[in-house]
């Protein structure tokens, strides 16, 4: 049986926090606990970057005592903290490469030690299709004959579990997760670890901690390439990814819509500042057949993100029809390339993957240069 709160936090009362002397509850530490089905998570919130600095035995100890104690099957202790506002150089948050300093190359991570290419599925703005093109988009490879793999970064809205119909928990063995299977494809995200309708209030750092365990814990094995499904914007997850991750390029969702692109834009370059090559843009919802008569209406616009990718010197990927059959196969947890290969919208994914697996073979040559005007 899973314990409860309260039984993990008189654990946690025998962690002391050398510096005070004290136990690390009663210091008020302890935030953002999730308890689902033996898996724990929750961040240890020290106030500040030097604390933190010296923490790690604490987070250490935390774990382990959490990890031990009866039906807890895995557990997860990030550290949290508080940077001071600076008054001059470079904002905290911000990549050293953003300001002309060497980037130093991402230190290793075990899971994808094995892993050929990783790359990033994003978008500027949340709603233009991201996960959806993600999820049919490794099942696609998959079809070209490599092995994928599909990992959910998206810590605060995870999809993915809906999207190719999993649900349950992985198999946890010490510190090691074992990928969810589906389709042909290894799968891994947070909404395996929590319950759906929960709301995952954590602050950035932690966020950046769940991405690196779902990387570098997940035993992701012998990959030809490893999905990643970012969460919209240009936040923490995206910035841990380029900074820890070897990331061989990323593809950009966009609708043809003029907000969609102005979005698009700055997810091209924030990636361009963080040193990654941009494989080209896909236009998802691009425009919409009527099953009845056969008329084409462009509802969003059309066009825009090939014309956003000439302007900014990005390759155009392909055009993502907007179709009943994608959305209904979607929401059944049957994504349309694993269900209805043969069907256009399949083959519309199908043509962006083997576009993808071409710029894959040639990825050790300089991406191509986007050009922010």
């Amino acid at each position: 049986m899973t314990p409860t709160k309260d039984q993990i936090l008189t654990a946690l009362e025998t962690v002391i926090d050398p510096e005070q002397g004290k136990d690390i509850v009663s210091l008020g530490y302890i935030s953002g606990l999730v308890i689902k089905k033996g898996n724990i998570g929750f961040a240890l919130d020290v106030g500040t970057v030097e604390k933190a600095q010296k923490m790690e035995p604490v987070r250490l100890a935390a774990q382990k005592v959490v990890s031990a104690l009866p039906g807890v099957l895995s557990a997860t202790v990030a550290l949290t903290a508080e940077r001071p506002p600076q008054s001059s150089g470079p904002h905290p948050a911000t990549p050293p490469s953003m300001h002309g300093a060497a980037k130093a190359g991402p230190p290793a991570l075990e899971g994808i030690k094995q892993v050929k290419a990783i790359i990033a599925v994003a978008s500027g703005k949340g709603g233009v299709g991201k996960s959806t093109t993600a999820v049919n988009l490794a099942i696609s490879l998959a079809r070209t004959g490599l092995s994928v793999g599909l990992m959910d970064a998206d810590i605060y809205g995870p999809s993915i579990p809906r999207l190719v119909g999993l649900s349950g928990r992985p198999h946890v063995s010490g510190k090691t997760i074992e990928p969810m299977e589906a389709f042909g494809i290894k799968t891994m995200s947070i909404g395996y670890l929590v319950e759906e309708e929960k709301a995952m209030i954590w602050r950035g750092p932690m966020v950046a901690s769940a991405v690196t365990q779902l990387l570098g814990d997940v035993n992701w094995g012998a990959l030809d390439v490893l999905v990643v499904d970012m969460p919209p914007g240009t936040g923490d997850a995206q910035l841990t990814l380029s900074q820890r991750v070897p990331l061989k390029g990323a593809v950009i969702v966009s609708t043809p819509q003029d907000i969609a692109l102005i979005d698009a834009r700055k997810g091209l370059a924030m990636f361009e500042k963080v040193d990654v090559p941009v494989f080209g843009i896909i236009e998802n919802m691009s425009y919409f057949l009527c099953p009845s008569c056969g008329e084409r209406s462009d509802i969003f616009g059309h066009g825009g993100a090939r014309e956003t990718a000439a302007n900014l010197g990005a390759d155009f990927l392909g055009e993502v029809p907007l179709h009943m059959r994608i959305r209904e196969t979607s929401d059944q947890g049957t994504p349309i390339s694993a269900s209805a290969p043969e069907s256009p919208q399949a083959q519309a994914y199908l043509d962006i993957a083997k576009a993808i697996a071409a710029r894959l073979q040639r990825a050790d040559k300089k991406g191509p240069t986007i050009r922010i005007d």
